[in-house]
C-alpha cells in the first residue's frame, strides 16, 4: 500500500474495471486532477506564476474542484467562475479547499452560460491584474497531465488493438491521452462523444430538449480540441446518455456521470461491433451531481440493448437521438470562432 503525501495523488489515479470482454472502464473521481496539477506545477516551473498568486479560471464542475485542489497542494489561490451546473455540495467543497466561488446567475442556455462566465474573467483580470488565467480550453499545457494516465493503460491493458472512448469537452483529456499512446503505437483509436448542440464537431444547429450533457460539448470555440485525432464520433441526446448511466450502475454498480453513461453506450455498442479490441471507456467523474436529473428518473431510461445509432457519412446527414461518423483524423473548423 502507497502512503500519498497528498490527497490529489490518491484522486488522479482512475480504477480500472473490466465491463465485459472487451469494454474497461477507467473510473475517476475527478479526471482533471490530471490536468490542473500538471498545469499549475508546469507554470510553476516556467515562472509564469509565483507561489501565492491566485488562479482563475470558469468551470462546469469538475475543473473546478480539480483547480482548486491543485492550488490547495502548491500554494496557490484559486478563484472560480462557476456555471450554473456547479451544484451546493461543489461550491461548498470549494470555499472549504479556500477557493473563491463566483456563481453565474441561472440560464437555461449552454451558450448565454458560458459567454457570460468568459466576460466575468475578463472583468476579473481587468481589476485584478496580477492574477493568472488558466485557460483551459485554449492552454495546451492542460494536456500535459495526460501523459502519467497514458502510461498506466500502457502498462495496464497495453495498446494492441485499444480504442479510447469518452467526452470531447475541452479536448485535453481524450485528446491527451490518446495522443501519448499514439507515440508508441500510431494505431491507437480514439472515439469522441459529443451532445447536440455542441459547435465543436458540428451539431450548433440541433437543440436537445432536455440537457446539453455537461463537460463534453461546447457552444464556444475550444483551441485544446485537436479534430485531427478522432477517429470516429458520436453524438448522442440526454435520454440516450442517460440510458448509459442507469445501466452502468445497474449492471456494475458503477456510480458515474452522464459523460460516462454516454461513452458506456458508445463502448458497449462498439465492442459488439468489434470484439476483438480493447475499449477503454473513460469514465470523468462520479454521478452526485446528477442524482436527481437522472438517476432518480431511472425507470425512464431506456434498454441500452434496444440503441443504436444512426451511422451517417456526412455532417449534413446528423440527426437526434444518436448519430456515428467515422471522423478519420481530419481537420475542421467551427464556422462562427468565438473569441475568449
Amino acid at each position: 500500500m502507497v502512503v500519498h503525501e497528498h490527497i490529489t495523488d490518491a484522486v488522479k489515479v482512475p480504477h480500472l474495471v473490466r465491463l465485459g470482454p472487451g469494454v474497461v472502464l477507467a473510473r475517476f473521481e475527478t479526471i482533471k486532477v490530471y490536468s490542473a496539477l500538471a498545469a499549475v506545477r508546469t507554470l510553476l516551473e516556467r515562472g509564469v506564476v509565483r507561489p501565492g498568486q491566485t488562479l482563475v479560471d470558469s468551470s462546469s464542475g469538475i475543473y473546478a474542484t480539480s483547480l482548486a485542489l491543485a492550488c490547495h497542494r502548491y500554494g496557490m489561490r484559486c478563484h472560480i467562475v462557476a456555471s450554473t451546473t456547479v451544484d451546493a455540495a461543489v461550491r461548498a467543497q470549494l470555499e472549504v479547499l479556500g477557493a473563491t466561488v463566483d456563481p453565474m446567475p441561472p440560464s437555461d442556455s449552454l451558450e448565454l452560460d458560458q459567454r457570460a462566465r468568459v466576460a466575468r474573467v475578463r472583468e476579473l483580470l481587468a481589476t485584478h491584474p496580477d492574477a493568472h488565467w488558466m485557460r483551459q480550453y485554449h492552454d495546451g499545457v492542460h494536456y500535459h497531465g495526460y501523459r502519467e494516465f497514458a502510461d498506466l493503460v500502457r502498462v495496464e491493458l497495453g495498446t494492441d488493438g485499444l480504442t479510447v472512448v469518452g467526452g470531447v469537452g475541452s479536448g485535453a483529456s481524450t485528446g491527451g491521452v490518446t495522443g501519448y499512446l499514439r507515440e508508441t503505437d500510431p494505431a491507437v483509436r480514439l472515439v469522441g462523444l459529443q451532445p447536440f448542440g455542441s459547435v465543436t464537431f458540428g451539431s450548433e444547429d440541433f437543440h436537445d430538449p432536455e440537457a446539453i450533457i455537461a463537460g463534453i460539448g461546447s457552444s464556444i470555440v475550444f483551441d485544446n480540441v485537436h479534430h485531427e485525432l478522432y477517429d470516429e464520433v458520436h453524438w448522442v441526446d440526454f435520454r440516450h446518455a442517460m440510458a448509459g448511466a442507469v445501466a452502468l450502475l445497474r449492471g456494475h454498480a458503477v456510480f458515474a456521470g452522464l459523460s460516462t453513461g454516454a461513452a458506456y453506450l458508445v463502448g458497449s455498442w462498439l465492442s459488439r461491433r468489434d470484439p476483438d479490441r480493447t475499449h477503454l471507456v473513460i469514465g470523468a467523474d462520479t454521478g452526485h451531481r446528477y442524482v436527481e436529473k437522472v438517476f432518480a428518473r431511472h425507470r425512464e431510461a431506456p434498454d441500452p440493448a434496444d440503441l443504436a445509432p444512426r451511422q451517417i457519412g456526412a455532417l449534413s446527414e446528423l440527426s437526434m437521438p444518436w448519430s456515428a461518423l467515422a471522423w478519420n483524423r481530419r481537420r475542421h473548423t467551427p464556422p462562427t470562432p468565438t473569441p475568449v
